[in-house]
């Protein structure tokens, strides 16, 4: 699969993202970093999951408002 990516320097960290994928950003040290990031994150992002099927770990869902 093929992308767009976007790479923004914002002080010490570039954060990347791609509107290709939403919900698909992270950031990095370098550039390099952001972009192995962001592949890492689609990736993950790709794997199917639910909440039954993650180990046991307290889980927290609330509705928040912005």
């Amino acid at each position: 699969m093929k992308i767009k990516a976007l790479f923004v320097k914002d002080g010490d960290w570039w954060v990347a993202w791609t509107d290709d994928v939403p919900g698909a950003m992270t950031q990095g040290q370098t550039i390099e970093e952001a972009r192995e990031n962001l592949i890492d994150a689609i990736m993950e992002m790709q794997k199917p999951y639910s909440i039954e099927t993650l180990p046991k770990r307290e889980v927290i869902l609330e509705e928040i408002e912005v």
